[in-house]
């Protein structure tokens, strides 16, 4: 007596085939009848908006906090990476007029932030001192 098996797999194996489309089908119905709410906004972007200068050493947060908004956002730009024509067209002034705010800004924070310490090398006896 021959026993086969194979037209018992191929029915088992549609039968399973069928139940996981049956099943996704389900499954994205479900999915379709959810109401859909407003998107949530991602709470790190929300801290660094209501924070902007976490992080940030105590003399440069001061001194950007003194810079008009749209001076931030300049020097923001440029050290993203940003070309003057590019930051001048995002923030909807000539290049010319971008690239003057950008040199008095970064004077003005040269002059607001303190002088730094005179480095000097250190010896391999002074090293081991501190």
């Amino acid at each position: 007596m021959e026993c086969s098996v194979l037209p018992w797999l191929l029915v088992a194996t549609t039968n399973c085939a069928l139940n996981l489309r049956r099943s996704t089908r389900r499954y994205e119905s479900l999915l379709k009848s959810l109401p859909r709410g407003p998107l949530a906004a991602d709470p790190e972007e929300t801290y660094l908006q209501q924070n902007p200068l976490h992080g940030v050493d105590a003399y440069l947060a001061v001194a950007l906090r003194g810079l008009k908004p749209v001076d931030l956002q300049l020097i923001t730009l440029a050290l993203e990476g940003y070309d003057i024509a590019a930051a001048a067209a995002v923030l909807q002034l000539t290049p010319e007029a971008a690239k003057t705010r950008l040199h008095r800004a970064r004077h003005r924070l040269r002059q607001d932030l303190p002088e730094p310490a005179a480095t000097r090398p250190t010896t391999l006896l002074e090293e081991g001192q501190s």
